[in-house]
């Protein structure tokens, strides 16, 4: 058997197409610039731009309408960032997507080749084992003990028994077994293609995160709402009835509300989703990154995520060494010319091939019969002309041999020993006939998996973070304990899977090393350690951990020797197999949580200073008199320059600290998976530098009418306002620990004060300000700078009352 030649492969492909549903077409992005509208808020802005317009064509259309432009401006700018910024989530995501997509061995050019799944043509023959999703629709050329949940198709949770010849349809599951796929019908054309339109329907949910900032605005902007509502109210009183009153606190309401905190945190969790990918993890759903951010256990497989996963058999004890390299080279199902297969069964084949022909062995001993390996009964069985080869764990085989008790405990304490160095020790047995039973003992087979070299310094890492490290695996208890020893898992407790069952949740809480587990252990250990509170992430790469997968916080699957079905599931796929990206992962995933604390510190700030501001400076002027040029009731600040210090001035800077690096994170335990939003040192670090900001603001306001204008006051006013909120972005952004330097923060710093110069010296009028003179510069910087080093003092003071 040959399969399809890659030229007649590529010709087919051209034909029939590749072999994927087809995808939901994009939203155009015109439709993503006109959602950006839909909100309350900016329901709100877009009424006061009508009604300013409308005034100003009812007054003759004199002059240039600044308030009407700046607000149509702001309003265009805030929707092109928005539709840009979900338009470049969508295309990370589709690029992650890309990473993650299934591929399948198929027989090309003579040869098994591991090809993604969409360029699977009719005609291929594809080699499927347990745990696989059928790629395409076709008929079973071979079928060793296959039995395939049809569930996705037909609702029967029962799987169904499949021999040669029988069909086989896209979007099932091999659950059992092995089998060869003739494909006959891809893509659109198969069963799975019927089912198309329904998973076009399926929508993306927001985050946990995502859910609770848009709840927090919402709240924020009922209070900000009603403090609008005040103002207009003092307004009239002060003035009568006045447009500009009304306009002034729609403008402040919109702005102290900071309606673009949802793009920013898209973005933060974008390009910490990017960062994931190039440390190998990709992330399936975007709630993963919030949770990884909480974990406090981790679960973790051993052979492949704390080991290389590459098995080399170090010694083989046998009487009869040319039975047991028989038995080595039958009793398995890899393929020593492509590399298909289990690394352990390529191990043992390697080992035989140094002393005989394995090709002409299976080709003298062709299977009869089999009993596919299952971790129900731990042991394979292949009935040839010549009788029955068995391997499996030696507790599932010793057993079964023909020996008396005495030496069967010899050699359960034999292997026992073996395991205890750190070995995966498989025993070898013969029967004549298709016999499971009264079997002749062939010898033990010693093999071993070294730890990646990056592992012992990730576990240390976690392990300070204040996360706990379990091993959950089907390998031997000895072994298991010798190699989370060597990984610097603090192990002393073991239990194996027998043991499990009779253990109370209290008791499995103790357990530092599951060894023997069967994947329905995998479930309770992992809901166990939840009923106590902890958030866990746990890996898994077959079929039967999907639920274990599922119903942990964080379900991480194999990339590599991962089945379909636990990729589908997880939250997290790791490419290189390796927990210590898992580890990277969740540094990613505090980083990020991290960042976004920052920058809503850094907003908030300015809403508290800018909402005080004209609150209390709109009381003053009542009180002391102050007017403008014009008789007016002198605001602090008019709605053009709030609008301005919301967007231009907050913006880049709150961009900015979601790029900041925090090479501190695992250094504190994790973040409570219900802690709110903002902690309590956060809170009061932006009552107080709102507050501070805005006392200086209206001593100013106070204190230059002595020397100014009122118009050159008010202009001042503006640009401290301004200039000293920038500043506030590097107190803002030292949370718990203290960040890395931000080159793109102190450069849109830099930038963000000599723009505020230059509007002021340069373009005067353009942001209804005037002229100042250069010794009123220097007191506004002078203030900005004691603005800056006064919230230094204050966020000190926070952090040491909670014993940072």
């Amino acid at each position: 058997m040959r399969g399809l030649s890659s030229e007649e492969a590529r010709k087919r492909l051209q034909e029939y197409g590749p072999n994927a549903l087809p995808e939901k077409p994009g939203e155009p992005l015109v439709l993503k610039f006109l959602r950006q509208f839909q909100s309350p808020l900016i329901y709100i802005l877009l009424f006061a731009l009508v009604v300013d317009l409308g005034l100003w064509l009812a007054e003759g259309a004199e002059g240039v309408p600044l308030e009407s432009l700046a607000i149509l401006a702001i309003l265009l700018l805030n929707a092109t960032l928005g539709a840009l910024q979900e338009k470049r989530s969508e295309e990370a995501l589709r690029r992650l997507k890309a990473l993650a997509e299934p591929v399948a061995w198929v027989l090309r050019d003579g040869e098994f080749k591991r090809i993604p799944a969409r360029e699977i043509v009719p005609g291929d023959v594809v080699r499927l084992e347990a745990g696989d999703r059928v790629p395409a629709d076709g008929r079973l050329l071979e079928a060793h003990g296959a039995l395939v949940d049809e569930s996705v198709l037909t609702g029967e949770s029962v799987p169904v028994e499949k021999g040669a010849g029988e069909d086989v349809y896209a979007g099932t599951l091999l659950v059992r077994g092995r089998a060869l796929l003739e494909v006959t019908r891809t893509g659109l054309g198969s069963a799975m293609g019927r089912i198309a339109g329904l998973l076009l329907e399926m929508e993306e949910e927001k985050t946990p995160l995502e859910r609770r900032l848009t709840a927090f605005g919402h709240r924020v902007a009922r209070w900000v709402l009603l403090l609008a509502l005040t103002l207009v109210l003092l307004g009239f009183l002060a003035e009568g009835p006045s447009f500009k009153v009304v306009l002034f606190a729609v403008a402040l309401a919109v702005a102290a509300v900071p309606e673009g905190l949802p793009a920013v945190l898209t973005l933060a969790l974008a390009l910490g989703v990017e960062r994931m990918a190039r440390r190998k993890a990709v992330v399936r759903r975007l709630s993963a990154v919030e949770a990884l951010g909480s974990v406090t256990l981790i679960a973790t497989d051993k052979t492949g995520t704390l080991t290389e996963n590459r098995m080399e058999v170090q010694e083989l004890i046998a009487q009869d060494r040319e039975k047991a390299l028989l038995a080595m080279v039958l009793c398995n199902d890899a393929d020593l010319a492509t590399g298909a297969g289990d690394p352990l069964e390529l191990g043992l084949l390697r080992y035989a091939a140094q002393h005989l022909d394995v090709e002409r062995a299976r080709r003298e001993n062709p299977r009869l019969s089999e009993r596919p390996f299952d971790s129900a009964w731990k042991f394979m069985r292949v009935t040839t002309p010549k009788g029955s080869f068995l391997k499996g764990a030696p507790e599932a085989l010793i057993p079964r041999l023909a020996l008396s008790e005495e030496e069967k405990a010899r050699l359960l304490e034999e292997a026992e020993a073996h395991a205890a160095r750190g070995f995966r020790v498989l025993a070898l047995a013969y029967g004549e006939g298709e016999r499971e039973e009264g079997l002749s003992f062939l010898g033990l087979v010693l093999l071993l998996d070294p730890p990646r070299p990056e592992v012992p310094e990730a576990v240390a890492r976690i392990l300070k973070a204040g996360v706990r490290v379990v091993m959950v695996t089907g390998d031997h208890p000895a072994t298991a304990l010798a190699i989370a020893r060597m990984v610097g898992i603090p192990a002393e407790v073991v239990a194996t899977g027998e043991e499990i069952g009779e253990l109370s949740d209290e008791e499995l809480l103790e357990v530092d090393v599951f060894a023997r587990v069967r994947p329905e252990d995998k479930l309770r250990i992992v809901e166990a350690f939840q009923k106590v509170g902890e958030v866990v992430a746990m890996t898994g790469d077959g079929v039967n951990d999907a639920p274990a997968l599922k119903r942990a916080d964080v379900g991480v699957a194999m990339g590599k020797r991962g089945s379909d079905v636990s990729r589908e599931v997880a939250d997290l796929v790791l490419l290189d197999d390796n927990f210590a990206t898992i580890v990277a992962a969740i540094e990613e995933g505090r980083n990020i949580y991290e960042n976004i604390q920052k920058f809503i510190r850094f907003v908030f700030s300015t809403n508290v200073s800018l909402v005080l501001v004209i609150a209390l400076g709109m009381v003053l002027a009542v009180l002391a008199g102050l007017r403008d040029a014009q008789g007016y009731l002198l605001l602090p600040l008019t709605a053009l320059q709030v609008l301005w210090i919301n967007f231009v001035t907050d913006g880049p800077p709150a961009l900015a600290l979601g790029l900041d690096k925090n090479p501190g994170v695992l250094s504190r335990p994790p973040r409570p998976k219900d802690s709110p939003l903002l902690d309590s040192p956060s809170v009061r670090f932006i009552l107080l530098t709102g507050s501070l900001k805005a006392g200086m603001t209206l001593a100013l306001l106070l204190l230059l009418p002595l020397w100014l204008d009122m118009e050159v006051v008010q202009s001042a006013v503006f640009h401290f306002m301004a200039i000293g909120q920038v500043f506030f972005a590097y107190p803002a952004r030292r949370t718990h620990i203290n960040p890395l330097p931000n080159p793109y923060l102190n450069g849109i710093i830099v930038f963000e004060i000599l723009l505020q110069i230059l509007v002021g010296t340069l373009a005067p009028g353009l942001l209804q300000v005037v002229p100042i003179p250069l010794w009123a510069w220097l007191l506004v910087l002078g203030a900005a700078f004691l603005a800056w080093g006064l919230a230094e003092a204050v966020d000190r003071i926070v952090w040491r009352k909670e014993g940072r």
